[in-house]
């Protein structure tokens, strides 16, 4: 452990800014991984707790932040939540325990981050959350959010949609993980905007968990129960569109013509489907979110928060099958 890092950090609120001085951690002597590995002795230590690896998305979100910790010059400590909350609160209370320098936070939920939050202030351990938001009763209990602006994604996909059909069509909708804040912002994002179109009319709306296969069983289960009804999926990530999509071609349609699919992330798969004609739109979510995370931590590690926002969002595109082609190549992810 560096000089710089063995030095006493304390957290100074004035007002409504976190005022954070994270000169140092003492408690890492044995310098340790979360696998029980040596770690390298002058690396500031970040544990990363991660959701899970559900998706080509959340998959090259990973990569994405070990990449940029390395880079960076720190150690990095991971946890997969794989998809539970209780294991990732279990992870962040390890992560606190160990005295890690900072942590990195993508929460499966919005709410019940309270007390593991509470955790991390009590040791001065400063939290950075990603990708997704976390409803908390106090600000203070997190430095900076950085992420997409996933309420716009819905409002893009609804846009989208209302020029796509001319303001008429019947919906059906695959949401993502229940209190998850994708889940919440992208159901909202699109019913605010198609709610001025008397035209569009969502008549079927259920979890697929973000998963390709529950998206499947749920677009078979809307086929069965509402058949030729259904113009329109609006599915809140690619994954289950493309779930979606094998269920449509199993109940002999054609995705893409006899039913309209809308979905939001851009990951390749999306891209190769628009390719295919089988995809309309993949509203982007960029996952590519590990510089932006470690940049920040740099400067709340170094006391060098200055006048950083409480939300950092990443600007997003919209992409359609007609442009597919010419833009797949330049995918990074």
């Amino acid at each position: 452990m560096s000089t710089h890092f063995r030095m006493t950090r304390h957290w100074l609120a004035v007002g409504s800014m976190i005022m954070i001085s994270v000169i140092g951690c003492s408690s890492k002597s044995d310098n340790s991984t979360a696998d029980g590995s040596s770690g390298e002795n002058d690396k500031p230590v970040i544990g990363f707790v991660q959701t899970g690896s559900e998706g080509d998305w959340r998959k090259a979100h990973t990569v994405s932040v070990r990449e940029a910790a390395e880079a960076a010059g720190y150690e990095l400590r991971f946890a997969d939540g794989q998809a539970k909350q209780e294991n990732q609160i279990k992870a962040l209370s390890s992560f606190v325990a160990q005295g890690v320098d900072g942590i990195i936070l993508a929460p499966l939920v919005e709410t019940g981050w309270d007390n593991v939050l509470e955790k991390a202030q009590k040791r001065n351990i400063p939290v950075l959350i990603l990708d997704r938001q976390v409803d908390v009763k106090d600000d203070s209990l997190f430095v900076t959010y950085i992420g997409a602006d996933t309420y716009n994604e819905g409002r893009l996909a609804a846009e989208w949609l209302i020029e796509k059909t001319g303001g008429k069509a019947k919906v059906v909708e695959l949401q993502g993980t229940p209190g998850a804040s994708p889940t919440i912002n992208r159901y909202n994002g699109f019913r605010d905007v198609i709610g001025e179109e008397s035209g569009i009319e969502i008549i079927a709306s259920q979890s697929g968990d973000f998963r390709r296969s529950k998206g499947k069983e749920v677009m078979e289960a809307f086929l069965k129960k509402h058949g030729d009804e259904i113009e329109v999926v609006y599915a809140h990530n690619d994954d289950m569109a493309i779930g979606a999509i094998q269920a449509i071609e199993d109940a002999g349609k054609k995705p893409g013509d006899d039913i309209i699919l809308v979905s939001i992330d851009g990951v390749r798969g999306a891209f190769e489907a628009m390719v295919e004609g089988k995809l309309n739109c993949t509203v982007e979510c960029n996952p590519l979110q590990g510089p932006m995370a470690f940049e920040a931590m740099d400067k709340i590690l170094s006391g060098d928060i200055g006048d950083m926002p409480k939300k950092q969002m990443i600007k997003d595109e919209v992409y359609e099958r007609e442009n597919a082609k010419e833009v797949i190549d330049s995918r990074k992810y």
